[in-house]
């Protein structure tokens, strides 16, 4: 844990003890630091409002300036017990710890193994701030009772604070929740909580996502496939899966009697049985099976969010087969082909080696020689620029994962390329090698939007909205400057769609500069203006959405212009 990370830490316990000195019968659960802040759930008899968040930091500044120390102790589990006996929480804890160490802060208990500051004047008083409220059921059980969570900021200095909250202020306008209802390009239905429903402007911007992504793919030589998003239980269970997603996953019934069947969590299984499905020689391999899989997780309200987070999405997935001489060069052009997608959006990222978790599967000596495979190709690829990740790989194979930068400067965990010698040994996989001799072919997992989804929310905030014109819903708007031009407007409308330009013509009865605000709203990269000096010469006058007013263009001039912008993705 680091210096921040500590602060972080002990403001959490700095906090509890204010909510202790100002309402009554609190019970303590959890109070953990996270990125940039930490939160405390608590169980109180009184519900705690926005409004009572300035009260609660005005507690924590006096407390801060009482130069409190944080006392540490080691006490055995019949003493905690006794420290405890009216925190039914804590005392649930205490029964999974061997060993057991105590904070003390003023009048204020806690069981924590720390690290904390020594003194409260190590807090800056300047720099944190409580954020926010919300619902939390103890141990993410949704049959446990709903504590109250208070969420709080706190940073090195002043200024940091500052430019935290003046990012998340600007993340705020840029919500694509709130964008994406003002551009009618998604909602969130009760009769399906966390699916998407995209609406055809949405779902233009999806399609094009999706074209795109598979076009990109051509050039690696990569087949499509499509398998079943629900599968019988025993394929996950051989896979592994069953052990690590078997609570988040939706289970129905088969057509046979007691026959359980589940909806996919991950992709490779279908893949796999694809592969297996018939006889694989050395020369067949790498195959490289592409596919955007429907994927549905089970996941608790709390924590659905916009697109970010949801229980249903479809994956950019692929899976390859490969020889274990064939390895660098395969992963290398997955590298290449991360280049290749997220360029256009001018998105920097950053490569992370995640190694070995502690519930991985299967054989240690296979894990090792995987790691070292990955190591050496992160090197070569990105030199010293980039992270190891420890304990982080998938429970099934060391990986390569990408985190990338958007607008604001906030990191998203996206691309992932997993390097896996054990599900293909799992499911008893096969190709003929040289020799004649069976061998099982190594599998790599790859991702790199994450979903598609998850991916437009990404792009909707870090573009605030105003999308790339090759990704726009609506490319094109005419806006006649009075009713009698609108067949004038209707004539180059069908001149653009012929050219599959994505046009619409605003024909209602309105004035101009309300027709050209509303335009404006809608974020469409182009107005075209069109009365009677634009139909004399067979034009548009062209309001670009970022240059401006340019003024009047041949409809032929502006047809070629659009295209070649959308073609080069700019």
């Amino acid at each position: 844990m680091n210096k921040i990370e500590i602060i972080r830490h002990s403001t959490a316990h700095v906090m509890a003890l204010a909510v202790q000195e100002l309402f009554k019968e609190v019970k303590f659960a959890i109070g953990p630091f996270i990125e940039n802040g930490f939160y405390y759930d608590f169980d109180l008899s009184e519900r705690i409002t926005p409004e009572d968040l300035p009260k609660i930091e005005k507690k924590i500044k006096e407390i801060i300036q009482k130069d409190l120390k944080f006392e540490k102790k080691q006490v055995s589990k019949t003493e905690a017990k006794k420290i405890f006996k009216n925190q039914p929480y804590k005392l649930e804890l205490i029964e999974d710890l061997d060993k057991i160490t105590i904070y003390t802060l003023g009048d204020f208990v806690d069981l924590c193994k720390g690290p904390h500051v020594k003194s409260t004047k190590e807090i800056r008083y300047d720099s944190f701030k409580l954020t926010s409220l919300a619902g939390a059921y103890w141990r993410g059980d949704e049959k446990n009772k709903m504590l109250q969570r208070i969420y709080g900021v706190a940073f090195n200095s002043k200024k940091e604070l500052k430019d935290y909250l003046k990012q998340q202020a600007e993340a705020q306008k840029r919500d694509h929740r709130k964008i994406g209802k003002e551009l009618d390009l998604f909602s969130m239905q009760k009769e399906a909580p966390g699916m998407p429903f995209f609406h055809p402007k949405g779902t233009i911007i999806y399609k094009e996502l999706e074209k795109f992504w598979e076009e990109a793919q051509k050039e690696f030589e990569y087949d499509f496939i499509i398998a079943p998003s629900m599968l019988n239980t025993s394929i996950w269970k051989k896979s592994g899966h069953w052990d690590h997603y078997k609570d988040g996953m939706y289970f129905v019934s088969g057509l046979k009697e007691k026959q359980k069947m589940a909806l996919r969590p991950m992709d490779c299984p279908g893949a796999i049985l694809i592969y297996n499905n018939s006889p694989k020689s050395y020369r067949d391999l790498p195959l490289r099976y592409a596919e955007p899989g429907l994927i549905t997780r089970k996941e608790q309200s709390g924590e659905l969010g916009g697109l970010f987070r949801v229980q249903q999405f479809k994956q950019d997935d692929a899976h390859i087969f490969l020889r274990e001489d064939q390895i660098e060069e395969e992963i290398n052009k997955v590298i290449k082909l991360v280049d290749k997608i997220y360029n256009p959006f001018k998105l920097k990222y950053k490569a992370y080696l995640s190694t070995r978790p502690d519930d991985y599967m299967g054989d240690k000596k296979l894990w090792d020689k995987a790691e070292k495979q990955l190591e050496d190709i992160i090197k070569k690829a990105y030199g010293k620029n980039y992270e190891i990740k420890d304990k982080d790989g998938a429970f099934y194979g060391p990986k390569i994962d990408y985190q990338l930068e958007d607008a604001l400067g906030r990191t998203w965990q996206c691309a992932t390329i997993q390097l896996d010698f054990q599900m293909p040994l799992k499911f008893n996989c096969k190709y003929i090698d040289k020799d004649g001799k069976e061998k099982a072919p190594i599998m790599i997992h790859r991702t790199i939007m994450g979903s598609f989804e998850r991916f437009i929310g990404i792009l909707i905030e870090h573009y605030a909205g105003v999308l790339p014109t090759w990704l726009s819903p609506i490319q094109a708007q005419i806006i006649p400057v009075s009713q009698k031009f609108n067949k004038y407007g209707e004539q180059i409308k069908k001149e653009l769609f012929k050219n599959n330009i994505r046009v619409e013509l605003n024909d209602d009865d309105e004035t101009l500069g309300k027709k050209i605000r509303n335009g404006e709203l809608q974020k469409i990269p182009n107005l075209l203006i069109v009365g009677e000096k634009e139909e004399k010469i067979d034009s548009v006058a062209v309001r670009d959405r970022k240059k401006g007013n340019i003024g009047p263009v041949k409809v032929e001039k502006f047809i070629e212009e659009i295209k070649k912008e959308i073609e080069e993705k700019k």
